[in-house]
């Protein structure tokens, strides 16, 4: 899997069309066929940037991850001198929505891990897990450079406890089923601010 994959609006389209499909018939069902054809790209398009479904499913779990960082970064941006709550609300709001049982990256995540016996999943869950670890670093040292985390905080471990979290969450909600008791997005908020003042 490439480090870090160009947005160009080809790529794009590929990530629209996989999630289009995958929330039509779910992955096991989706085929790189399927994303040729939903796409109007070619063959060679899709496999300039994946070797298979599985690679390019890894990559919409690291696209949405970028997206939450882009968020978070505006955040910060908004956010007054030491506001640790704007950023958090971001995180926050990103956490929730990807681990919401109906997403479709919450899909992937489950698919995937149901696979993680096969050595090249187990390589892509271990890629966006690796990345996913390193961008929620970077939100703690961000917040550290702000003067709105304390600086005794070991971000690295922090980031690893969000890990904990976040993936526990989507498990969560997968397995727990309907009217089983959930975090809200205020649970999550309350847990988050009060871990990192």
């Amino acid at each position: 899997m490439n480090e870090s994959t160009p947005p160009n609006s080809s790529f794009q389209l590929i990530l629209s069309a996989s999630e289009e499909l995958i929330r039509e018939k779910g992955c096991r069902k989706t085929t790189l066929q399927d994303i040729i054809e939903r796409s109007g790209l070619s063959k060679g398009a899709i496999y300039h940037y994946v070797s298979g479904k599985d690679e390019l499913f890894g990559l919409i779990l690291k696209s949405k991850m970028e997206s939450m960082n882009l968020q978070f970064e505006e955040a910060v941006s908004e956010a007054g001198e030491r506001d640790v709550r704007t950023p958090i609300l971001s995180i926050t709001k990103g956490m929730m929505e990807s681990t919401d049982k109906e997403n479709v990256t919450n899909t992937i995540f489950t698919y995937l891990l149901s696979q993680a016996d096969n050595p090249k999943v187990s390589e892509i869950l271990r890629d966006v897990y690796e990345f996913s670890l390193k961008t929620a670093e970077r939100w703690i040292l961000t917040g550290q450079q702000a003067g709105a985390i304390p600086a005794g905080i070991d971000a690295a471990k922090m980031a690893s406890m969000f890990m904990i979290f976040g993936y526990g969450l989507r498990v969560q909600n997968v397995v727990a089923g309907e009217g089983a008791t959930s975090l809200d997005a205020k649970d999550v908020f309350a847990l988050l601010f009060r871990t990192l003042q």
